[in-house]
């Protein structure tokens, strides 16, 4: 049988030294009034960056706060936060006095965009930040989780067993606190020897572009999202407006009774039980009631059954809807959506053969200079602008409808060039364009 190639990488890693133990030891838990103004003012008095993360509890409640908040920083040790507590009578834990201590310092944080939106449900806001994984991404290496980047950054192994654990359980384990503790030990360290090789690399800049446009996107939440329930699973399998508003006002009684239960919504009846009781509803045909629901698996564990009156009324109120409130099987295309790529080909041709210049000279250009190509340009940057180039052919005019696609100083002087080439009205297969197009 032939060698594994990635079986002696994964014995290298597993002879590493496992990284258990605190430099400072077992921090007690900020749990009360006296504890977290104890921890405030250490962290304000300490010095240099500040290590920050946070564990949620998704899979288990509604919402997506924080169920413990972790912070380290030199001259003040490690500090963990039980924001259970100070929960008020919204329902979230805030700390504006912990964010006024920690104002204008940088936060040091692994895959912030993760961690960024609970912050802020936490009134935490930082306004400088250093996102390890994102220096990975920009530095090229291969895998940049934090247990992979400590690895090869120290030489240790940071166990992960607890990161899909319930952290809203109480009192919460000692082995989880250590874990949790572990997770921002070495972070300022790792930040250190980021910069380095990003400042050797001539990607500092670049990173100190990416870390600001990250907490500009997270400064104001997103607005929500339309149609919320249109991101069921198993939903393609839906093809009338009849088993569209069957999946529509099961996910929206559902999400009434997780909000209400402080649940998350899966745990009370998956995605795909929605879908397979209406994905054979077909226009004509009747409402799927009680029989039919009980027929489908999902609906039969405990936490379903309970709620069986709830499903059977929601199905009750499709059965009284009149066919103009019926939702349509595709959700309406806003006025600024850029159409699948997938359907260029026979409707827009042009865009098309632009699509298939654009990419492949994308991704040479990163691979050139070790980014992923993602990191180079979004996804949605590149579709946009190969649907609708702007009409004026010139450099100046492609740089403003990158300005105003959200595209970085850094990335538009790496990538113009190549998309003045790529969209040019005549290329060296002498394809052409629409030349009435406007961005």
């Amino acid at each position: 049988m032939p060698a594994d190639p990635g079986q002696d990488s994964a014995d290298e890693v597993a002879e590493l030294p496992v990284l258990n133990t605190l430099m400072d030891g077992m921090p007690p838990v900020a749990a009360d009034a006296d504890a977290l103004a104890e921890a405030t003012r250490s962290l304000a008095q300490g010095s240099g960056p500040i290590a920050v993360d946070t564990e949620r509890a998704q899979g288990f409640r509604y919402g997506s706060e924080a169920w413990l908040l972790q912070f380290r920083r030199s001259g003040s040790g490690t500090h963990l936060v039980d924001p259970a507590p100070f929960v008020d009578e919204d329902g979230l834990a805030r700390f504006p006095e912990l964010n006024e201590a920690l104002a204008g310092t940088e936060w040091i944080i692994h895959a912030a965009s993760q961690d960024l939106p609970c912050l802020r449900l936490a009134g935490l806001y930082p306004t400088r930040l250093f996102d390890t994984e994102l220096a990975g991404r920009l530095l090229g290496l291969d895998r940049v989780g934090l247990g992979a980047m400590v690895e090869r950054y120290f030489g240790r192994r940071l166990l992960k067993e607890h990161s899909a654990a319930n952290w809203s359980t109480r009192p919460i384990p000692q082995d989880w606190l250590l874990y949790a503790a572990l997770d921002v030990e070495l972070l300022i360290g790792l930040r250190d020897r980021l910069a380095e090789d990003l400042q050797e690399a001539g990607k500092l800049e670049w990173a100190e572009q990416e870390f600001a446009h990250v907490l500009e996107s997270f400064a104001t939440p997103a607005p929500p999202r339309v149609d919320p329930w249109r991101r069921t699973s198993g939903i393609n399998a839906v093809k009338s407006p009849l088993g569209m508003a069957v999946v529509r006002e099961l996910w929206e009684e559902r999400d009434r009774i997780a909000r209400e239960l402080d649940l998350a919504p899966g745990k009370i009846l998956p995605d795909r039980a929605i879908s397979e009781l209406a994905s054979p509803v077909r226009k004509g045909s009747a409402v799927p009631g009680r029989p039919q629901l009980r027929a489908v698996e999902g609906f039969r564990p405990r936490q379903a059954q309970r709620r069986e009156g709830a499903w059977v009324e929601a199905l009750a109120r499709v059965e009284r809807l009149p066919p103009g409130d019926l939702p349509p099987v595709r959700a309406p295309r806003s006025a600024d959506e850029v159409p699948n790529p997938r359907s260029w080909e026979r409707h827009e041709p042009e865009a098309w053969q632009r699509w298939n210049r654009v990419r492949p000279a994308l991704n040479a250009l990163a691979e050139e200079l070790e980014l992923p190509a993602e990191n180079l340009i979004s996804p949605d940057a590149v579709r946009r602008i190969s649907y609708r180039p702007p009409a004026d052919e010139s450099p100046d005019a492609l740089d403003a409808a990158l300005v105003r696609l959200g595209v970085r100083p850094w990335q538009r002087g790496l990538v113009i060039g190549t998309l003045t080439q790529a969209l040019s009205v005549a290329d060296r297969n002498g394809e052409g364009r629409n030349l009435d197009s406007a961005f």
